[in-house]
């Protein structure tokens, strides 16, 4: 089994080390790997270092913020160099709008009708990798922890038994901070293209991440999208149905792209997902030909 897409602690919303990831990808028999924090490849020097200690192929990797059309995509970058000086420039740029956009998700969150703290957000972003980034799951966690909020109809759908249970935090994102949401901060991210062109320059390839979420209600794009120079497709997620995966593996062979599998494995905010949790049983000889020369 393979896991091309997980986070670790250098992603804002990630919670493992890169070692407890290579961890657990020793536990659950994966013999390919790759951590793709968000626009940040810090743990990718000790991930590959353990990872190589535990007898498992890495690949280096990034999950880059990216926008086509005024669409807000995630671009996955394999067999990168991740010590290239671009990659440290795309995290700064980044994380300082992210900042800044943490305190106009503070001030849009509490125009609901809420009220939360900054202490109470630099308290749930402790162990962060930057404390002064507030995600949409940090708003989750806190709100649904407020004993005063216990039956509040906002949060009914995000407790237990309830239709956005499955993984609580991550879906209070998507329902509210995601973009056209409620609380979405806007940030200005580089062209997709401009990324695809970085990632080729440093080596590696793109796969286009999880389109079934992010182009959801936009798919008339996609073709577009595969025009840009993408290498590939993430048709297997733990965000796809059995549908969706088929649907893009099939997109992937119209447009000769390859198929990607990620769990999108993040830790705690998504207590569903586990690590090889995305769906694929295409062999794994054939899903790591692509990178065979980046191993």
């Amino acid at each position: 089994m393979i896991d091309l897409h997980m986070h670790s602690h250098y992603s804002d919303d990630g919670e493992c080390s890169p070692k407890n990831l290579v961890n657990q990808c020793r536990m659950n028999n994966i013999l390919a790997m790759s951590v793709t924090d968000h626009n940040c490849v810090r743990g990718c020097a000790q991930a590959q270092e353990i990872a190589a200690q535990n007898g498992i192929l890495f690949l280096s990797g990034i999950e880059i913020d990216c926008s086509f059309q005024g669409v807000n995509l995630h671009m996955l970058g394999y067999g990168i160099d991740y010590r290239s000086a671009v990659f440290s420039s795309i995290e700064t740029d980044i994380q300082k709008q992210e900042i800044l956009a943490s305190e106009e998700r503070l001030e849009k969150t509490n125009m609901l009708g809420f009220h939360i703290t900054r202490q109470e957000l630099e308290k749930a972003a402790e162990g962060k990798y930057c404390k002064s980034i507030w995600t949409g799951e940090m708003f989750a966690e806190i709100l649904l922890a407020k004993p005063e909020y216990a039956e509040h109809p906002f949060l009914a759908p995000y407790r237990a038994g309830g239709s956005r249970s499955d993984n609580p935090y991550v879906n209070f994102y998507w329902d509210f901070y995601a973009q056209g949401k409620t609380c979405h901060a806007r940030l200005s991210y580089p062209s997709a293209k401009k990324i695809i062109e970085i990632i080729h320059e440093t080596g590696g390839l793109a796969v286009l991440a999880h389109p079934g979420i992010n182009l959801r209600g936009k798919e008339a794009l996609f073709d577009s999208v595969t025009t840009l120079g993408i290498d590939g497709i993430e048709a297997f997620s733990s965000y796809h149905c059995a549908a969706q995966a088929e649907y893009y593996a099939k997109k992937a062979f119209e447009n000769n792209l390859f198929i990607t599998c990620g769990s999108d494995y993040h830790g705690k905010i998504k207590p569903s997902i586990r690590i090889g949790q995305h769906g694929c049983m295409i062999p794994d000889a054939e899903l790591l030909r692509p990178f065979r020369r980046l191993l």
